[in-house]
């Protein structure tokens, strides 16, 4: 069977026009980057990233991955979701938790108590993560009962 012409040429020129806007995005980000901004500055901030990708966050993904690989299959996915979840809280309320931007004399540019509001966000991410393996360990026991009778 051969290929419709129009069919194949159509997904060809999409990926074109798609690729070529990305091209002249990633332009106008390079550009912005020699024209706005010290270089030392982006060069110590780039590698600071990439030092504190693999240095941290990398090894802290392994060991969370090797512990709840240990967890029964039942329970292995909501865990991992909810330390997926929490991580993204974390990742975004850290600098806030930090108090970066706080100034002593502008009481009202950062005034909420974000570590304890932090914790309660994770606690509620660890409670909900707990129902939902009460649950599935429930179904699962209600599963096997009426199998067996």
């Amino acid at each position: 069977m051969k290929a419709d012409p129009v069919k194949t040429a159509v997904p060809k020129l999409a990926y074109a026009v798609v690729y070529g806007a990305g091209l002249a995005l990633i332009a106008v980000g390079v550009r912005g980057i020699v024209v706005h901004v010290d270089a030392a500055a982006w060069l110590g901030w780039f590698a600071g990233a990439a030092i504190l990708h693999d240095g941290v966050l990398v090894p802290v993904v392994l060991v969370a991955g090797l512990a709840t690989g240990r967890l029964p299959a039942a329970y292995r996915r909501v865990v991992r979701a909810a330390l997926v979840i929490a991580g993204c809280v974390t990742a975004v309320a850290l600098p806030l938790v930090l108090g970066y931007g706080r100034r002593a004399d502008e009481p009202s540019r950062l005034p909420l108590p974000y570590g304890r509001n932090l914790a309660i966000v994770l606690a509620v991410i660890a409670a909900a993560a707990a129902v939902t393996a009460a649950i599935r360990a429930l179904t699962t026991r209600r599963a096997r009962r009426k199998g067996r009778t």
